[in-house]
């Protein structure tokens, strides 16, 4: 029986509470089986880059005229000149300072500056030194492609969504989901850290050697230093 008042054809009867959760359910099922399949293609290894790749996390806030941002432009620009694409949140401040750092040191534009954002209220604009962007819609698909694109992470200091990004790297080297990634926190705050993590988290809900996985250095000078290492053995591994 139907109901036309008004020239509209509905139906009287109302979906009932269990159609709905059938309904709720198919769908759940549908978007579950669809997650398998993007698992299943990025489990498919990239081909092998032609540069190795070095995404910089970092803090949003932090303006030109902080030191920080001089260090982080600086570390960029001698990652630049051994011939690294530098990746980042493509946002201002220190993410700003790395794109920054990598279009100076590369005039010739032999290397990339990348940005993967993320769609926010805020904070929508590109900064004005990526050359390559990306954009997501959640976080989640945001953070697994910083995973497949890069090759080493370097951790400036930031706040809750620059720790997230640290955290997420931590625990998948801890699980080895990947392998003999260069991870580096750079600045009393991580350090920090990963010291609290060895005071309350060791040995009853972490392994002692999980807290090694980070590399701690005080300044951007030691993270050169350590990057030139592993960018060196990926040179090796290609030849």
């Amino acid at each position: 029986m139907k109901n036309q008042s008004n020239g509209k054809i509905s139906s009287c009867f109302p979906v009932s509470l269990t159609e709905q959760g059938m309904s709720y359910d198919i769908v759940q099922e549908a978007v579950l089986s669809l997650w398998q399949v993007v698992n299943g293609l990025s489990s498919i290894q990239p081909p092998k880059r032609d540069r190795y790749r070095v995404t910089i996390f970092g803090s949003a806030r932090i303006t030109r005229d902080s030191p920080l941002y001089e260090d982080v432009r600086r570390l960029a620009s001698e990652l630049t000149l051994l011939g690294c694409d530098i990746v980042t949140g493509g946002g201002p401040g220190l993410m700003e300072a790395a794109n920054e750092g990598s279009v100076l040191a590369d005039p010739e534009d032999q290397t990339r500056s990348i940005g993967i954002r993320v769609d926010l209220g805020f904070e929508q604009e590109v900064n004005p030194f990526v050359e390559e962007v990306f954009q997501h819609q959640t976080f989640f698909s945001r953070l697994h492609h910083f995973v497949l694109v890069s090759d080493a992470f370097v951790v400036v200091p930031g706040g809750i969504g620059t720790a997230l990004e640290a955290l997420m790297i931590w625990q998948l080297l801890q699980v080895r989901s990947i392998h003999k990634t260069p991870f580096i926190l750079v600045g009393d705050m991580w350090a920090e850290l990963v010291d609290w993590a060895k005071a309350h988290m060791v040995p009853h809900m972490a392994d002692a050697e999980d807290c090694e996985i980070p590399v701690c250095v005080p300044t951007v000078d030691e993270a050169i230093a350590h990057l030139k290492i592993a960018h060196g053995d990926w040179r090796q591994c290609e030849i």
